[in-house]
């Protein structure tokens, strides 16, 4: 029998080595960026081009190389770390285990010129597909340079399964903000296709924080801080009222190495608990100082995870510094049990009377006016013969409803007769409708009781009035009397600024003028919308949670709008309030169900009822 075990050419080699570190453009954006951390440098600047797919530039002002170093640099497990293996145990510098230069030059083509402080001249280095084809000195700054074009050249199928440029642009920023979050003391600039996206100046934590996400956010941090002597843990976490539902504002760092780890993640959440909704995720920005000898980073490629020699105790040391913070900030409630004497609660003199509190209420006031539109033109007042018949005798059509265990959809007539009409029609009084607590509205039919949850509702309608609003060219805008300039970080604005066009068929007036600044002009002049700022941000934690859910972008659009501008749980209705929702939702052309298929209307039947009893 022949011999079939081989040795794998290098190049070969070297291109299976490149598809553990680098597996897309934001790969090579991470590598460089923490050589040039290594390299002491204190201005780094990243350049991309076609979201790093055609084009990627680091440079820095760090150290620099010899024209030797620049040669050795390329060469697999090169490095200026590691001379015996116990100083893997030891790593306080981001890169270590000389392969991410290696694994670049495999599977693209690179330009670097470097020069180190003490040395006249630098040197230009040409690689491409690991071939040296050009070394020559070179005048050129202190530092480094690197370019790296063509990404993948060689490899045609890993190029392939690339994303489209908005998405490998969101993981190179991505990369880019854990590295400049990591080093404040470090001056960042990011440019994409001419346009600088971040230029981050020397900072604190707090500032470095605020430079990347928006002034928004600053607001919204709780700053927390502990000393032990097994970790030191400072940062930053959010307000539990300001939690969302997307991720993208979490991150730890050890030793000033970005670190994921899911069992630290549940020390935090645990720390939040029944402060945030079910699916909603705190802000944090939390840095660990441990020592090196504790800790293992040398056990995944991309080293983004971290193993921890007691990682039980740094558990309950980030919960309880949590948990502290939390407290000391008034982000919990808590009662003073040691103070003394009154404890402040007034009590009436004799004889006096106690004054109930007042409550002053508009009755006039109705939300859902803005439905009827009677001062807007177009088609949203237009319904079909069954919608009107819906709407006008919607009690009649749960005639017959059966029980609720049994499950079965809900069948609408496409006309009830006037005598049906005069039978169940409830009497138009504030006895027709109540609402039970903030959430669910109840009114009698001639079968029984029928439960109507009200946000639901509420999105059931705003979605086909947004859905009506995109197939309509011609639809009812009401222009803001004074624009409103709503704050976002790249990623989210990126993203408004690629569905544009979709968004603004919902009946939405936008611009977007740079600088992560997105501008309402106009809303639907059908509905009443929240605050810009709120909007937006519901809006995109609901987009993100809902992508996929549909292959139509205008019906995701429509839903994660409809999500966004509906009314909020447990906020108290008037009677005409409820009168209008209701009559709204019934003619729907689908009332039952929201579009994700979450149930809207309940039917208690009389004799279920009579059985409680």
């Amino acid at each position: 029998m022949a011999d079939i075990i081989q040795v794998l050419p290098d190049s070969v080699a070297n291109q299976i080595a490149a598809g553990e570190v680098i597996q897309r453009p934001a790969s090579v954006v991470k590598e460089l960026m923490e050589n040039a951390v290594d390299a002491e440098a204190d201005e780094i600047k990243v350049v991309l081009k076609d979201a790093g797919k055609t084009f990627i530039q680091i440079i820095d002002n760090g150290l620099g190389m010899t024209d030797t170093d620049a040669r050795l640099a390329f060469e697999r497990h090169s490095t200026s770390k590691i001379k015996q293996a116990d100083d893997l145990f030891a790593i306080k510098t981001m890169g270590f285990r000389g392969e991410a230069l290696a694994s670049i030059a495999a599977i693209a083509h690179i330009d670097l010129k470097t020069r180190a402080e003490h040395e006249e001249i630098g040197t230009l280095l040409r690689i491409e597909g690991s071939r040296v084809i050009e070394q020559e000195p070179t005048q050129c700054p202190k530092g480094s340079n690197f370019v790296v074009k063509n990404l993948f050249f060689n490899v045609p199928a890993r190029r392939k399964f690339l994303k489209k440029d908005t998405t490998e642009l969101n993981n190179a920023i991505r990369e880019f903000i854990r590295v400049a979050m990591a080093y404040p003391h470090i001056s960042f600039t990011f440019i994409h296709n001419d346009n600088i996206l971040y230029k981050l100046n020397k900072a604190n934590f707090g500032q470095r924080i605020v430079g990347l996400f928006g002034k928004n956010i600053k607001e919204n941090l709780i700053p927390v801080k502990t000393e032990t002597r097994i970790v030191n843990i400072q940062g930053y976490i959010g307000h539990p009222e300001k939690a969302k539902k997307k991720s993208g504002e979490q991150f730890f760092f050890v030793n000033n190495r970005f670190m994921k780890n899911p069992y630290l993640y549940k020390a935090v959440m645990d720390a939040y608990e029944k402060l945030i909704p079910h699916g909603a995720i705190p802000s944090f920005f939390l840095r660990f100082e441990i020592d090196p000898d504790n800790i293992d980073v040398n056990i995944h490629p991309t080293k983004t995870e971290i193993k921890f020699e007691d990682q039980q105790a740094i558990w309950q040391i980030l919960n309880a510094a949590i948990r502290e913070s939390l407290g000391k900030y008034n982000a919990v409630p808590s009662l003073d049990f040691d103070q003394k004497g009154n404890i402040g609660i007034p009590t009436p003199r004799q004889n006096q009377k106690v004054k109930p509190p007042e409550i002053e209420i508009d009755p006039t006031f109705n939300p859902f006016k803005d439905f009827d539109g009677g001062s807007h033109s177009g088609a949203s007042n237009q319904v079909s013969n069954q919608e009107k018949a819906n709407l006008a005798n919607w009690e009649s059509l749960y005639e017959g409803f059966e029980h609720e265990n049994e499950q079965q959809t809900i069948k609408f007539a496409s006309k009830a007769t006037d005598d049906d009409n005069d039978e169940i029609e409830p009497e138009q009084d504030e006895n027709s409708f109540f609402q039970f607590k903030g959430k669910f509205i109840l009114t009698p039919v001639r079968s029984g009781l029928m439960i109507i949850h009200q946000k639901r509702a509420h999105v059931r309608i705003l979605y086909e009035l947004y859905i009506q609003n995109s197939a309509e060219k011609k639809r009812t805008i009401q222009r803001k009397l004074y624009p409103e300039d709503i704050s976002l970080n790249f990623e989210d604005y990126n993203t408004i600024n690629e569905i544009k066009d979709d968004f603004q068929k919902a009946g939405f007036e936008i611009e977007t003028p740079g600088n992560n600044i997105i501008r309402l002009t106009g809303v639907p002049g059908d509905i009443k919308v929240p605050n810009g700022q709120e909007l937006f941000e519901s809006f995109l934690e609901e987009y993100y949670q809902n992508k996929g859910i549909t292959e139509h972008i205008d019906e995701q659009i429509a839903i994660s709008l409809a999500r966004a501008s509906s009314i909020s749980q447990g906020r108290k209705m008037e009677y005409a309030e409820m009168r209008e929702l209701v009559d709204k939702l019934f003619a729907c052309s689908a009332p039952n169900y929201t579009p994700e298929g979450e149930k809207i209307i309940s039917l208690m039947q009389t004799e279920a009822l009579e059985k409680l009893f």
